[in-house]
């Protein structure tokens, strides 16, 4: 019994190192001071509107979510399509592509985001959402392909096949058999992909620009010059989106079993 507690209680403190530090940043968003202070003195929603109120910060929130919203989108087409052909690969063959695919996970940010500049800058898409998007899908690809590989691997070969010998074609079988089983794995991808795109930072300081900037660039622009609530405001705001998308997915995979 004392075993049992005492490691509960090891558990509470790792969860509470870990989650602590985030959850702090929330209260200071609602401080009526213009200085940083936990807990606040006096509570305010002085500094949400002063983010909401800047066209910015409106600016570079609406430039996460644009950016954000088509990495998902490419990277569930085209990560779920990389899996559905490793699953069919020897392997040998899956363990290769599936290293391939986790190299830009596994490669430090900062030479990852000196490469993708170079050739951003070459090509034109620095500052651009086209170059935004095209290195936050680096990033969340292998997502989408590990979350619906593991669906993949659980799904039962037979039922596509007596699709098949009942005369379906390829898209028919995919879209009737073999999507709706795989649809948790597609869904925690995406969700893994929408979170990663809109929480990047490095790549996005390295390819943003005046006129095309996201909102974990503003502001980490802002606590170069001076760490205000409005930051806590932001940092507020990506917190509720991620634990949204986290909701969503653990809802969907629910009804989805059900």
């Amino acid at each position: 019994m004392s075993g049992r507690l005492a490691l509960n209680g090891f558990v509470a403190l790792v969860v509470a190192f870990v989650v602590l530090p985030i959850i702090a940043i929330v209260p200071a968003a609602f401080s009526a001071q213009s200085y940083i202070r936990l807990p606040p003195e006096t509570w305010s929603l002085r500094w949400w509107d002063a983010f909401f109120r800047d066209a910015s910060w409106r600016q570079t929130l609406l430039t996460s979510l644009q950016v954000a919203t088509l990495t998902t989108l490419v990277s569930v087409v085209f990560g779920t399509a990389a899996a559905m052909g490793i699953a069919r690969c020897t392997a040998r063959g899956q363990a290769i592509l599936t290293g391939l695919f986790l190299g830009p996970v596994v490669t430090p940010a900062i030479v990852l985001a000196v490469a993708l500049y170079s050739v951003a800058r070459a090509t034109g898409l620095v500052s651009t959402v086209t170059g935004l998007v095209a290195a936050h899908t680096m990033l969340a690809l292998p997502f989408v392909v590990l979350n619906v590989g593991v669906s993949l691997s659980a799904l039962d070969r037979r039922l596509p096949m007596a699709a098949e010998g009942l005369g379906a074609d390829d898209f028919h079988v995919f879209r009737t058999v073999t999507l709706p089983l795989i649809l948790p794995g597609v869904i925690g991808g995406a969700v893994f992909a929408f979170v990663t795109s809109f929480d990047e930072v490095v790549l996005s300081i390295f390819l943003a620009g005046p006129t095309v900037k996201t909102l974990p660039v503003r502001i980490w622009e802002e606590i170069r010059v001076e760490y205000t609530p409005v930051v806590a405001v932001g940092a507020t705001v990506m917190l509720a989106l991620a634990l949204v998308a986290a909701a969503t997915s653990r809802r969907a995979g629910r009804r989805n079993r059900a």
